[in-house]
This record gives C-alpha cells, sequence and structure tokens, in this order.
C-alpha cells in the first residue's frame, strides 16, 4: 500500500519559516500528484498546495501564494512545502495527501493520505 510520512512540523514565530517533508512508498504510476492540506483547529480540511510528479505544474491556495512553495524530488519520492513568511492564521496539522487525478485538488479526489504534523504559528 502507498505509505505517506510527513516531517518537519513545530513550533515557529510569526515571520518565521519551515520546511515539510513528505516520503512516500509503494508508488504506483496511478499516483500521479500530490498535494499539502491543512486543517485548523474547529475547521474543515482544506488545500494548501499541489504538484505533478512529472509536469512538476503547481496550484497554490490564495491565501499562501508568494509565501508558501511546493516542490518534488523524484528521485527520492519526496514532496516538500517550503513556508515562509508564516502568520498565526498558517497554525494547524498539515497533511500529505496522493492522487491519481492531476486537475482536482479537493479533500476527496485524494487516495491516501499521511498521518499529519503539527505546524504552529506564535504572534
Amino acid at each position: 500500500q502507498v505509505q505517506l510520512v510527513e516531517s518537519g512540523g513545530g513550533l515557529v514565530q510569526a515571520g518565521g519559516s519551515l520546511r515539510l517533508s513528505c516520503v512516500a512508498s509503494r508508488l504506483t504510476f496511478s499516483t500521479v500528484a500530490m498535494a499539502w492540506f491543512r486543517q485548523a483547529p474547529g475547521k474543515e480540511r482544506e488545500f494548501v498546495a499541489g504538484i505533478s510528479w512529472i509536469r512538476s505544474s503547481t496550484k497554490y491556495l490564495d491565501s499562501v501564494k508568494g509565501r508558501f512553495t511546493i516542490s518534488r524530488d523524484n528521485a527520492r519520492n519526496t514532496v516538500y512545502l517550503q513556508m515562509n513568511s508564516l502568520k498565526p492564521e498558517d497554525t494547524g496539522v498539515y497533511y500529505c495527501a496522493a492522487t491519481g487525478r492531476w486537475d482536482a485538488w479537493r479533500t476527496h479526489d485524494m487516495n491516501y493520505w499521511g498521518e499529519g504534523t503539527l505546524v504552529t504559528v506564535s504572534s
């Protein structure tokens, strides 16, 4: 089965940076894109960023554009989320996800999920 393991979360002051990593194992060719989602306390899980394995095309939540960068290392089966200029509203559990679609980034479009890594941004 596909396994996704996130790391890199932690506590950071507003304006600081973190880089999240997601190592994927047992991937198949049916997995064509990866994404990051987040869930803040009391809120629904939302899409943050997505990337295609082949084309490196990306998509971002409007509120993180210019601050977050998603990237991948195909040789290491790893996806990264570089988060700069962090704000308190970025706080939440960040989840790595895999999908067989490249054109849909909704929660229910994802086929596999990691267990999440907590990001806390203090003010």
